[in-house]
């Protein structure tokens, strides 16, 4: 082979191929790392959803007391967490690639949009159990908040994937569709 190694006689392409496998055996063995972007949409579409859904069984029976206002807000913050360390730790799980020892914290963290969904309602509903706002029919800006916020996550989330204007503002009512559809179910139930 006058000189040349056994590699040489492949090239530059085949060097590709094998750098282009080490790098996908390396992004299989690491965890699915989440885009921010998608975070925050699924954790912001399914906090907001979540906060219309208990605003709407919690106010139910009539209770629209100071106190039940701020029993609400401390069950939807602590249904929020829960649903946020479910859901990550489901992640957490699923992933079937080796762990190292703080991946579980870090997949607890990502679901942070999920639960910062669900602040301004529980802000909301403590807001009327401290008497800063009347506490009888504070669901229905509960309900209308979180459908805006719907409406807000898909605008901006569409916008930054690059979609048009047009897009973007059929995915934001798309992503409000939902709230009112919670907010039409509490109606026809009731």
């Amino acid at each position: 082979m006058g000189g040349h190694s056994v590699a040489d006689w492949r090239g530059p392409a085949a060097r590709v191929i094998v750098e282009d496998m080490a790098e996908t055996e390396a992004a299989v063995s690491r965890p699915h790392q989440h885009d921010t972007r998608e975070a925050v949409l699924f954790g912001g579409v399914y906090g907001s959803v979540l906060a219309c859904s208990m605003v709407a069984a919690l106010t139910q029976y009539g209770h629209t007391s100071r106190d039940s206002r701020r029993y609400d807000a401390a069950w939807l913050l602590v249904t929020a967490l829960a649903s946020a360390l479910a859901h990550g730790y489901a992640h957490y799980i699923a992933e079937r690639a080796p762990h190292r020892r703080w991946d579980v914290l870090r997949t607890l963290a990502d679901e942070w949009p999920l639960v910062a969904a669900v602040v301004p309602t529980v802000l909301l509903l403590a807001g009327a159990g401290w008497g800063w706002w009347p506490a009888n029919g504070v669901e229905y800006s509960a309900f209308v908040l979180n459908i805006i916020l719907l409406f807000a996550l898909g605008v901006v989330t569409a916008r930054w994937s690059h979609r048009s204007w047009a897009w973007a503002m059929g995915i934001g009512l798309v992503d409000a569709m939902l709230g009112a559809v919670v907010v039409v179910a509490n109606a026809v139930i009731k």
